[in-house]
């Protein structure tokens, strides 16, 4: 049994990144308790929800029996239904009213992630201090949690609405808290709820990979300044050392994720810790759940992994190739943390400049890391890095500086959260970014973590920059009319496949399109259907794998490199060359 199922208080959340097992241990963790004799309700905010899919039950926004379990229920809040109808909320009494433009940019400003996550905020915060539902229920079991970002939003002063309508702020994620101010008891309440240990459980998963291991650090910190110390760490995923054998690629496998847990960051050692080992495939229907539960690695089915055809699947060298018959322009590599675009990015600009071309290699990755990859000064392509908290901390300065200098305490407070909001970040980066894209016109620049379709919407329509040259008639190039031309810039989204980070790379595909910004093509990282493999787990997994990348090229995407998973991490030049042709 799960560590995180000892004493069991009323609330337990899941949280962590995308694809790394937060709704199979939530929906297995309500399955256990029902078996208990414990009556649950499990509900998702997740906009890739699959809960439905794991219990083969159609679950909807009202709460549902789970078929074939006494006792436990199921409820799905549709984040994005959430968010249209609280956009319309907003918009809807202003629209015919005020000038289409700045209708436009409102909705801009409420179309992003900090408005996806306060509208389900906003709906879960109902189950949290809705009292029949305390007595109806044992527990509930949340998949997906706040972050500590939107958790501070909502301890704010109550003057957002005065705040906005003054235009004292830029309004990256203080616009979705307009006209929330007569929920603010209620959302006291459930942060209050969230806080008592006694009542609630917030479970970090996280795969053992170093980006993902940051990106828990980083909540559980953030969170436990807040308040919110009932943490436990569930590691997933881990490959089983009895499955190893003598098979190289397993045992690659076993020695990288253990000197992941014996360098874990002194925050989450303190933490429990649960470890659960990888199982063969996706986790779907109530066996799978209770395999999970025992933590016992299973293979369904035997696998022949010459029934996958690799034939069919693009190398990262042919799409370098094709790259390279440009001679220049700007390539920028998108997706979630911990997809692999510091290496993909590395690997692309290294074969590059082996083809004889200029290359100029931009990170806003923290520099180790980079360095790390490369394991060389001595490249044949130059390199810089964006020091994204310094670049932060100066566009914040100068936010203050320029607005806040008018402001009383409390608007203060405001305008210091909305620029903690992560569009923040982003944006000023991109500032910096910009300056080195104008090479563009004579080398390749290639651009590792990219801004978002909805970030750069925000910066065209509240940033001035781009508005202003369009309003002088000016021909000027701007970064965003740049990214809109595909004759220069090249996107290229990258993830993994597995059906979570799929799934977000088409959400960050569509989101794009909604900024013009159309992308050229798609990496799919950490392969295993060319992998020759002994191992029954990973055939397995290969298995799993084939028909997520067959629907990347089939629908998603009209150009797909599809990049194996190395015995070794690709760390320098030789290796990252060697990438692109496995």
């Amino acid at each position: 049994m799960m560590n995180y199922l000892e004493n069991v208080p009323p609330y337990l959340f899941f949280t962590g990144k995308g694809g790394v097992g937060k709704t199979s241990h939530a929906c297995a963790s309500a399955l256990a308790l029902a078996e208990s004799g414990k009556k649950v309700l499990i509900v998702s905010t997740d906009p890739a929800s699959n809960v439905g899919q794991v219990f083969d039950t159609e679950i909807g926004e009202y709460i549902t029996a789970i078929n074939h379990v006494e006792n436990l229920f199921g409820m799905e809040i549709d984040p994005q239904a959430a968010a249209q109808n609280y956009r319309e909320r907003i918009v809807g009494p202003i629209r015919g009213k005020l000038p289409d433009l700045i209708v436009k940019n409102i909705e801009e400003q409420l179309s992003g992630a900090c408005t996806t996550e306060v509208a389900a905020f906003d709906e879960f915060t109902s189950l949290l201090t809705d009292e029949s539902l305390q007595s109806d229920f044992d527990h509930i079991v949340f998949d997906t949690a706040p972050t500590g970002h939107t958790i501070r939003l909502l301890q704010l002063p109550g003057a957002w609405n005065e705040f906005l309508e003054h235009g004292q702020g830029d309004a990256s994620c203080l616009g979705p808290l307009a006209g929330l101010e007569k929920q603010r008891v209620k959302y006291a309440n459930a942060i209050a709820v969230l806080s008592d240990e006694s009542k609630t459980r917030l479970i970090l998963v996280a795969r053992a990979q170093s980006a993902t291991i940051k990106e828990a650090a980083k909540t559980h910190i953030e969170l436990s300044d807040l308040g919110l110390k009932g943490q436990h760490l569930v590691l997933n995923g881990l490959f089983p050392v009895v499955e190893s054998s003598d098979d190289e690629l397993a045992l690659a496998i076993i020695e990288r994720e253990q000197k992941v847990i014996e360098d874990l960051p002194r925050s989450l050692a303190k933490l429990p810790l649960t470890q659960v080992p990888l199982l063969s495939s996706n986790v779907v229907g109530l066996d799978s759940l209770r395999a999970l539960l025992e933590a016992q690695p299973i293979v369904t089915r035997p696998v022949n992994s010459t029934t996958i055809n690799v034939d069919k699947y693009d190398s990262l060298s042919v799409m370098i190739d094709e790259l390279a018959k440009q001679k220049h322009g700007l390539i920028m590599l998108m997706g979630k943390g911990g997809v692999g675009k510091t290496t993909m990015a590395a690997a692309i600009a290294s074969k590059l400049a082996e083809q004889g071309l200029d290359v100029h290699l931009t990170t806003s990755d923290p520099a180790a890391h980079l360095q790390f990859t490369l394991n060389s000064e001595d490249t044949k392509f130059t390199v810089s890095k964006i020091d994204p908290a310094a670049e932060t901390t100066r566009y914040r300065e100068a936010i203050l500086k320029e607005k806040g200098a008018s402001l009383d305490e409390d608007g203060r407070k405001l305008l210091e959260e909305d620029l903690r909001s992560p569009c923040t970040e982003e944006i000023a980066v991109f500032q910096a970014f910009s300056e080195v894209i104008k090479q563009a016109d004579k080398k390749f620049v290639i651009m590792d973590t990219a801004p978002t379709g909805h970030t750069l919407l925000l910066l065209d329509a509240t940033g001035a920059y781009h508005k202003e040259m369009t309003r002088q008639n000016q021909n000027v190039a701007t970064p965003l009319v740049m990214l809109q031309n595909s004759d220069v810039t090249k996107v290229i989204i990258t993830t993994l496949a597995e059906p979570t980070p799929v799934q977000e790379a088409y959400d960050l595909q569509q989101d794009l399109r909604r900024a013009n910004i159309n992308p050229w093509g798609w990496i799919i990282n950490n392969s295993l259907i060319q992998s020759d493999t002994n191992a029954p787990l990973l055939k397995e997994r290969a298995a799993s794998q084939q028909p997520l990348i067959d629907k990347v090229i089939n629908e998603y995407s009209s150009r797909t490199a599809v990049v194996a998973l190395q015995k070794k991490e690709p760390v320098g030049v030789l290796a990252l060359n060697a990438l692109s042709d496995s």
